[in-house]
């Protein structure tokens, strides 16, 4: 019983434990640094950190973030740790090595709360990676940069000093990025802002860190640095960088520069010290640099959607597959991001349009309508499509997807158009094996089964199996008729041969009809004879002799109005023979029977007994 008793405490304890760690799962559990982006084995291109991640999408309200990037070793760590008030030992890690301490990107896992034009915007924090560390390649600085340009709301350029050539050299994404989604030049030079943008690109805050401007101010420091240099020479490289001068210069609503003294001489015990210990006006201008930020930020809104965790997560997932992809990271690939939904509704459409039609068609209406459906897509497109440099791969693409779709609507007007026209072909073939079987022969109903067969699949076969499918039908109909007539010779001559056989024998052993005897025999030479003098069944059927006893035939058994090979007249076929019998026997009874009683006969007969003189009255 004891025992059990120690059991079941030692269950509760765990329980209790297990409760307790759940329960303390809150806000301070996410009071620390946590990587999202972290660098391949390579170093050259970026992976995503799931911890961080989920410090991310657990927040529910809109979320904008405050990046700060620069060269290593520029004080980016400690400067977010002093934005954040925190210290070194709770904060972001700051080295005092060579190497870099922060590798990829990295967030503060409890954002800042702040109130936004009446909406709670939760800030978050991040901190790069710096530029020219030991060990790593441009490409990879460049893919840096170039998240934390698309992530960010406000880009903090941190530089020690003074601003180099190479220090505006890594705004070229973020020009491109401005003037891709953001806006446009016009031909006086001014940035207009587009009207319907993916997204905002970040504000650019210069942060000069330097004690004596030498009687500048920051602004006019970074409005001389931008400042076209001469390139007499034409020097590739000076050219290029010039054109981001003049971006950077025309986006200048969109960049802030300040200035910030450095907060102690001794930079390797900065950690150390608390604000009473740094330099005053370091102090002052760090929370005037406070106010700056939480004045210019604002939420992070893509395609008019504000970003939640969950939502920024997703968004920070395609931008890093987009850069992932090329060996060197462009706007382009980000301009596909965002052009990615369009795609799918400009070809929905198109599906849309093309579903309008019937399978099968013929080929040109099926490319007419191809034409007008691509058409309506690609407005669509124009008028929705993002990036106005880049979007020419994205029109490249609907093309391709266009072209695509539609060559699964030719196979599929292929297959409808070859099971329509097989279809109707293999009715005709199974009415044309029907007219070959008919029991009263008739070349008039055959042509008109033929007649029939050609109009129904002339009207019923459309698309590209058609021409195919007629040249088949022609060389099966053109068979059936030359075997129909083969065939139809030689049942009407043996129907006739037949009937002038039973005519001859009636005339000879039932009525004893001389002339009606010899008509039958002579019928039968005729036939026996005259059929053999042609080669061919087609030119037996059409000599005009022939054709004579054809016309005859094909009055007695085929018209429009009465057909006697159809299932309802063939019950009553054994008719025709009687019939043909009971008027032999009326013309026999015409002749014969008038004789009897004393009439003259007209014809001759067998065994007569006629003589002169006998009907002399008897006596007894």
């Amino acid at each position: 019983m004891e025992a059990s008793l120690q059991v079941l405490a030692f269950w509760l304890v765990i329980l209790v434990w297990s409760f307790a760690s759940a329960s303390s799962s809150g806000p301070e559990d996410f009071r620390r640094a946590f990587p999202i982006v972290e660098p391949d084995s390579e170093h050259t291109k970026l992976r995503l950190a799931r911890e961080g991640l989920e410090a991310i999408q657990r927040i529910t309200t809109p979320i904008a973030a405050v990046a700060v990037i620069g060269p290593y070793r520029s004080g980016k760590s400690f400067l977010l740790n002093q934005l954040l008030s925190l210290s070194c030992d709770e904060g972001f890690g700051v080295g005092h090595m060579r190497d870099t301490k922060t590798k990829g990107i990295w967030v503060w896992g409890t954002p800042v709360e702040l109130d936004i034009d009446g909406t709670k915007v939760s800030v978050l924090y991040l901190d790069t990676e710096g530029f020219e560390s030991v060990g790593k390649s441009n490409v990879y600085d460049d893919r840096i940069f170039a998240l934390a340009t698309v992530m960010s709301s406000v880009l903090i350029y941190n530089l020690p000093e003074t601003i180099r050539e190479a220090d505006i050299s890594r705004l070229s994404f973020a020009v491109e990025i401005a003037e891709e989604f953001y806006g446009s030049y016009s031909q006086y030079g001014v940035f207009i802002q587009g009207q319907d943008v993916a997204f905002e690109p970040a504000k650019l805050l210069w942060l000069i860190q330097r004690d004596f401007l030498q009687g500048k101010s920051v602004q006019e420091m970074v409005n001389e640095a931008l400042r076209r240099i001469p390139n007499n020479n034409g020097d590739r490289n000076i050219d290029q960088v010039n054109q981001i001068r003049d971006s950077l210069a025309i986006m200048g609503d969109n960049s802030t520069a300040f200035s910030l003294p450095q907060p102690h001489l001794q930079r390797t015990k900065l950690c150390d010290m608390k604000d009473t210990e740094l330099d005053q006006l370091y102090v002052k201008r760090r929370d005037q640099l406070k106010k700056l930020v939480a004045t210019i930020i604002r939420p992070k809104v893509v395609q008019g959607k504000p970003l939640n965790g969950k939502d920024f997560v997703a968004f920070l997932e395609q931008i890093l597959d987009a850069l992932n992809k090329g060996e060197i990271p462009s706007t382009g690939s980000i301009v596909e991001v965002f052009n990615k939904v369009i795609l799918d509704h400009c070809l929905k459409l198109y599906s849309q349009r093309m579903d309008i039609l019937r399978l099968p068609v013929q080929e040109n209406r099926l490319q007419e309508v191809h034409e007008e459906s691509k058409a309506e897509a690609k407005k669509l497109f124009d008028q929705q499509h993002f990036g106005r440099h880049h979007a020419e791969r994205s029109v490249l693409k609907l093309d391709d997807e266009i072209q695509k779709v539609y060559r699964t609507f030719l196979l599929a007007n292929e297959y409808h158009s070859s099971k329509l026209c097989e279809a109707r072909y293999t009715e005709c073939e199974d009415k044309m094996d029907h007219l070959q079987v008919m029991r009263l022969p008739s070349m008039a109903k055959f042509n008109a089964g033929f007649l029939q067969c050609n109009q129904t699949f002339e009207r019923d076969c459309v698309g590209p199996s058609k021409e195919t499918y007629k040249q088949k039908m022609m060389k099966m109909l053109g068979k059936s008729r030359s075997l129909f007539i083969k065939d139809y010779n030689q049942r009407l001559s043996n129907w006739l041969v037949t009937f002038s056989l039973i005519v001859a024998i009636v005339g000879r052993f039932i009525i004893k009809f001389i002339l009606l005897e010899i008509s039958g025999w002579l019928m039968f030479i005729f036939l026996e004879t005259y059929t053999r003098m042609f080669w061919s069944s087609e030119s037996l059927y059409y000599n005009p002799a022939w054709h004579i006893i054809v016309s005859t035939w094909e009055t007695i058994v085929y018209s429009p109005i009465l057909d006697l090979d159809r299932q309802d007249f063939l019950h009553f076929l054994w008719a025709i023979p009687i019939g043909i019998l009971l008027l032999v026997l009326l013309v026999y009874w015409r002749c014969y029977g008038r004789r009897k009683h004393g009439s003259r006969s007209l014809l001759p007969l067998y065994n007569s007994r006629q003589k002169a003189g006998s009907n002399r009255p008897r006596t007894d």
